[in-house]
């Protein structure tokens, strides 16, 4: 676990990068006492109601298609009971320590608001599992993004009532009225209303988002300087990036992804070279002269994400809600089609700047348009293969994140015997965006390890102080050109490398920080 300062939960949102703190970082969660005051107010008002002769959803009735049926104060703990244990109903592999982290901060910080009528001590049991490092067990599927991620926040609240697995913070499994017990954490009883506001939320898909963001916005930066390695081997020019130029069709992620791409190869010996009029070529293929104007509609594209996710983020999602004024009402806020949408905007951003990033290295490869490179960079073509089949695999991520871009939102599957008739699916995509970013990682590292051999093969032409800087780090761990090596350990490499932000912060050592 980490070490780091707690995340207080307030009965305002949590930030993006508390998110990213707790769900990554380990951080420890405290719930203010603001919140816990506003919480046992709210509670009161749910225990009135409970008490009312008259039927009141998710108080004193059944839940979805079984609403209409009134429960009698006998049967209320158990009907509680019976939600969290029937809607923990997910199946396949396990999601991501990183995803029920931050699905678990995002449940507490709604029911910090006081508007879903939990008791505090519900509330602190999650604070307390999250400091603790224990991790419910939940599984990839059963999550149709609406009524929110039902099925994962099932899991997640099996565990706070002591049932279910949860993994420690090492990361083995336990019974979790094991690991409870040794936490000294006790679990909850729950009364009417808390199991519904435990699992009616679209806590795993604003997540999942939160940290596709995050990861998006390194990941472009990322694309800017693999895309200027190319353009630099290439033998392109950088004079189409120039501000005014740029200013004519005044997109902000454009503008920032030329200027990013101008720093970038500032002070190229190779660029200089060919930057006379004694250059023959007219015009850079699309894949260079416009990398700008895709990775900056990805930014444009990702910046509404920002905006969607920050919205979610200031939202209280649960049905029935409890209002300012103590009224409990159903309403239809837990629907994901906000997030989904987005969600899948970004797996068509992700699958672009792959595709654009896989050109570039194809055009290393080809002598007929690598001026003068030998053929896929082999030491001695014909012997060696150089980087052919580096692009091979490329080629298939990519082919694979063009499938990852067909939206999920647009699907919908009739459920809870037709209440439940349109669904955002907001978790599938979730989950296949996810994918998507690892795919473009890799793509965009391929293209980095065959760029950086590009730049060496132009010796004694020096490339600019920047991505010489990221073909040094590289070259840290994968040698130079020569005769054909093992070369999957050498690709695994350059990922680790752009996984962890090392060639971003190289790049940004020499030119300051990236747009």
């Amino acid at each position: 676990m980490g070490t780091e300062e707690p995340v207080v939960v307030g009965v305002g949102p949590v930030s993006a990068e508390e998110v990213v703190r707790v769900a990554r970082l380990g951080a420890p969660v405290r719930i203010s006492e603001e919140a816990l005051s506003t919480m046992a107010k709210s509670r009161r008002w749910i225990e009135a109601l409970a008490e009312d002769p008259k039927p009141v959803y998710g108080v004193s009735t059944g839940f979805g298609a079984l609403a209409i049926r009134h429960i009698p104060v006998d049967k209320r703990a158990q009907l509680q009971r019976s939600l969290i244990r029937s809607h923990a109903a997910g199946n396949g592999p396990e999601v991501e320590r990183e995803v029920v982290r931050a699905l678990m901060l995002l449940r507490l910080s709604t029911l910090a608001t006081g508007h879903t009528g939990v008791r505090p001590e519900v509330a602190q049991v999650y604070a307390n599992l999250l400091s603790a490092g224990l991790t419910p067990v939940v599984y990839e599927y059963g999550s149709l993004g609406c009524s929110g991620d039902l099925a994962p926040l099932a899991h997640v609240a099996l565990a706070v009532i002591g049932e279910g697995t949860v993994r420690s913070a090492e990361g083995c499994p336990t019974p979790a009225a094991d690991a409870l017990r040794a936490a000294g954490i006790a679990p909850v009883s729950l009364e009417e209303k808390e199991g519904l506001a435990l699992v009616n939320g679209t806590d795993g898909m604003l997540g999942m988002l939160v940290l596709a963001c995050e990861d998006l916005r390194h990941l472009l930066r990322l694309a800017d300087i693999t895309a200027a390695m190319s353009v630099e081997g290439l033998l392109g020019t950088d004079r189409v990036y120039a501000a005014d130029l740029q200013s004519l069709r005044p997109h902000p992620g454009q503008a920032a992804a030329a200027e990013n791409m101008t720093r970038m190869l500032a002070g190229s010996d190779i660029v200089r070279s060919h930057a006379g009029p004694g250059c023959t070529v007219v015009q850079d293929a699309y894949s260079l002269r416009c990398a700008p104007q895709v990775a900056g509609a990805a930014r444009d594209t990702l910046a509404h994400a920002h905006q969607v996710a920050a919205r979610e983020l200031a939202s209280a999602v649960d049905s029935p809600v409890v209002t300012a004024d103590g009224r409990v009402e159903s309403n239809g806020n837990f629907h994901g089609a906000p997030l989904g949408y987005v969600l899948d905007f970004l797996a068509i951003v992700v699958a672009d700047v792959a595709s654009m990033s896989e050109r570039r290295t194809d055009r290393f490869l080809d002598v007929a348009r690598n001026h003068g490179l030998p053929p896929f960079l082999a030491d001695d073509p014909g012997v060696d293969s150089g980087h052919m089949i580096a692009q091979y695999t490329q080629a298939a991520i990519v082919s694979e994140l063009k499938r990852l871009a067909a939206p999920a939102s647009v699907d919908s599957i009739p459920s809870s015997a037709m209440q439940e008739d349109h669904v955002s699916m907001g978790w599938s995509a979730a989950r296949k965006l996810r994918r998507a970013l690892d795919g473009l990682t890799r793509v965009l590292a391929v293209e980095a390890l065959t760029a950086a051999r590009g730049l060496d093969l132009r010796a004694p032409l020096e490339p600019s102080p920047a991505t010489g800087a990221v073909r040094d780090a590289i070259r840290e761990h994968v040698a130079g050109p020569g005769t054909d090596r093992y070369l999957a350990p050498e690709i695994d490499a350059v990922v680790a490398l752009a996984s962890s932000g090392t060639l971003l912060a190289r790049a940004e050592a020499v030119v300051g920080a990236l747009a």
